[in-house]
């Protein structure tokens, strides 16, 4: 039986990136992945694809809507949805071929077929013909997790679907309604909105991005209304009824209870993901999960059986990529005696919808329930001369900082490019920067980037120089 230093289970960001870490300090390391593909749920169906028909979508409604403000006129404009899904199809297969390349670069050997707990140093591979047991001093579980669904909802797959579904679809619908206003629903809603179908969002929390800064939601809820899309929030879904082609949402106010009732022809249900773990007989290696599905871990990532670790979407926290792989690295570095770390209040989260949301840190509202004293800056890209030279107006970047210190403790963001911006606000928070020190760094002229330092200058002396 081949004996391997680290198997990983599962080949998504969290996956792949411990993986290769392992190998880059040494470590015999083993993949296995149950998909004929690698790269999880992110680089199939969801971070890579979703950015791709995002892409695509923007193009496409900003040549049909705001060319004109540009003295562009286009004429004998035509949406071709299936060559858009053949381009984004290509995008994943080449992310995927990259990962082929990175897996053979770094000597790791790749399982292809469902690995699962035979005990707790070996891992059972079943692929398609064959079955084969492989042993490793330690094991990572990295296998992600799956779209979530409502008690009283049916996901058919083919009208009522989830992301996965609505990544691969050959038309535009006429009327989506889509159930759950968080990251997902907003950004597949926007892709099919510019594309021309009618988008209807119920949630049920009053706000959508409810987990972020409520200015970030109110100013994201304006902005996608003036475009078009429908809202139904403090909304909760009491049934999803399809006949034929036609589906029915009826959905009750928490406030009031009353009702509503839409019609459309696809149903995307994103109320959330939850950790996938079928398959993997965790009890063999003397493991169980929590009340919510998840691979219990310490603050060492270590599950009750100290060589067996887990990471990314199928433990604690937030379920993002990044998160994911830095949580890879960290296994890795920690397999062999180093001492890294993972700071959790740092990790950004980005909304990749048009603007852009994004943020890192603490909300005000976390700030306030704790009895935090802090100050705010902000400033609108209203006032930004590269957003007005690019036709940008919406948005806005705020800053909280320490009101005795003025460390910044959080940065929220939405505007144009501000996935990209957020980066300069956690390295900025990794080094526990001062709102002054940001605003007295030199930051070129005209960018996006002046605005963030005009939103610190705002919050550590309410002296932003350009409003």
């Amino acid at each position: 039986m081949e004996q391997f230093d680290v198997i990983v289970i599962g080949s998504g960001p969290g996956g792949y990136i411990a993986a290769i870490r392992a190998s880059q300090l040494g470590l015999k390391t083993a993949i296995i992945e149950k998909y004929k593909t690698l790269g999880g749920t992110c680089t199939n169906v969801g971070c890579i694809p979703s950015k791709a028909w995002l892409d695509s979508s923007e193009r496409y409604h900003e040549l049909t809507h705001s060319f004109d403000v540009h003295g562009i006129t286009a004429s004998g404009v035509k949406l071709d949805v299936v060559k858009m899904g053949d381009r984004v199809a290509k995008v994943v297969s080449d992310n995927t071929s990259g990962l082929n390349f990175l897996m053979k670069k770094n000597k790791i050997t790749v399982f292809q077929g469902l690995g699962s707990f035979k005990d707790k140093n070996t891992i059972s591979i079943k692929g398609e013909t064959e079955t084969k047991e492989i042993q490793g001093k330690n094991i990572i579980i990295a296998t992600g997790s799956k779209p979530s669904s409502l008690p009283n909802v049916k996901i058919d797959k083919e009208r009522i679907i989830t992301s996965t579904e609505a990544l691969k679809l050959k038309e535009v619908p006429k009327h989506m309604i889509v159930i759950g206003g968080g990251v997902i629903g907003l950004e597949m809603g926007s892709v099919f909105k510019r594309l021309g179908a009618k988008v209807s969002v119920v949630e049920f929390a009053d706000s959508i991005i409810a987990t972020m800064d409520a200015d970030l939601g109110k100013e994201l809820n304006k902005v996608l209304k003036k475009e078009g899309m429908e809202f139904y929030l403090g909304h909760g879904v009491t049934d999803v009824i399809r006949k034929g082609n036609e589906l029915t949402v009826k959905a009750k106010a928490k406030a009031d209870g009353a009702e509503v009732e839409l019609k459309g022809d696809y149903v995307l249900v994103a109320v959330g993901r939850r950790p996938y773990t079928e398959g993997l007989n965790l009890e063999a290696a003397g493991l169980k999960v929590d009340e919510r599905g998840r691979v219990a871990v310490n603050d060492h990532l270590q599950t009750a059986v100290p060589h067996i670790y887990a990471i990314g979407d199928v433990i604690k926290g937030a379920m993002l990529a990044h998160k994911a792989e830095e949580e890879g690295v960290y296994v890795a570095e920690l397999i062999v005696g180093q001492k890294p770390h993972v700071n959790y209040n740092l990790i950004p989260g980005v909304v990749y919808t048009w603007p852009e949301v994004a943020a890192v840190g603490a909300t005000e509202q976390e700030l306030k329930q704790s009895g935090a004293q802090y100050k705010v800056g902000k400033f609108p890209f209203v006032a930004s001369g590269r957003a007005r030279a690019s036709n940008e107006k919406d948005g806005f970047i705020k800053v909280l900082a320490d009101k005795n210190t003025d460390e910044i403790l959080g940065v929220h963001m939405i505007g144009p490019r501000v996935a990209d911006l957020i980066a300069e606000a956690v390295i900025a928070m990794e080094f526990r920067a001062s709102a002054e020190d940001i605003g007295r760094s030199c930051h070129a002229h005209p960018t996006y980037a002046e605005a963030f330092k005009d939103a610190c200058l705002a919050a550590s002396e309410n002296r932003a120089l350009n409003m």
